[in-house]
């Protein structure tokens, strides 16, 4: 099994390439895409999925480039809507990749399809989870793209990114790692780390999100200022 972030500083974006006894998976590609054709090439590998965690506002996704130059299926969560051809995963649903497996879990807050990806390596260990913009590194998406959605407050928005970050993202295990969308100089959040991958047990100590000092009353307004 192979992880690989592909970091673009000046977006302070991650996208990521997963590959596995010759298949793979990229999630949140770019829309220059030659990078993950290159680690495809070199790893002997066919992109089978292209897997994306919302609807993006900050950049140009490669999705539709990506899945035309290989052949791959693009996939979004639960709630997504797209004008293209694409599979809309259920909540918790599986998708195999070589010897590995990508679980879509919904984690609406940031979008209402904000959706992250839990990687279990051969043996079905969770190895990380790939949050988008839902939880980054030291904070939380900002839930401010209400205005895409009839009759959803940021308010609202913001009491189901609670719900989301502690009842799905919380309860995993201390050891997996936590791979965001983007990190530091971002405008998607307002205080992430400069690191881009850390564990859930650090992230519970430090992240106001997930280590219990903010009630849901005092998240949401904290996050919608």
């Amino acid at each position: 099994m192979k992880v690989e972030q592909i970091y673009t500083s000046c977006l302070s974006q991650g996208a990521y390439f997963i590959e596995s006894n010759g298949e793979a998976a990229v999630i949140d590609p770019l829309r220059e895409i030659s990078n993950y054709l290159k680690l495809a090439e070199d790893s002997n590998s066919k992109i089978k999925y292209v897997f994306e965690t919302h609807f993006h506002a900050d950049f140009i996704s490669g999705h539709l480039t990506l899945a035309n130059k290989t052949g791959a299926k693009i996939v979004y969560g639960p709630q997504a809507d797209p004008n293209f051809e694409s599979i809309i995963a259920q909540d918790n649903q599986v998708f195999k990749i070589g010897a590995v497996t990508i679980t879509a879990i919904h984690t609406p807050g940031h979008t209402l399809e904000s959706t992250s990806y839990i990687l279990k390596d051969e043996n079905g260990k969770e190895h990380c989870i790939f949050t988008g913009d839902t939880l980054f590194l030291g904070d939380v998406g900002i839930p401010d793209v209400a205005q895409r959605y009839m009759g959803v407050s940021k308010e609202e928005l913001a009491g189901i990114l609670y719900e989301s970050v502690n009842n799905r993202i919380k309860p995993l295990p201390d050891d997996i790692l936590v791979y965001p969308g983007h990190g530091a100089g971002s405008a998607c959040g307002k205080n992430m780390m400069k690191e881009t991958v850390d564990t859930q047990e650090n992230q519970k100590k430090i992240n106001y999100a997930l280590n219990g000092t903010f009630s849901k009353r005092r998240f949401c307004g904290r996050v919608d200022r």
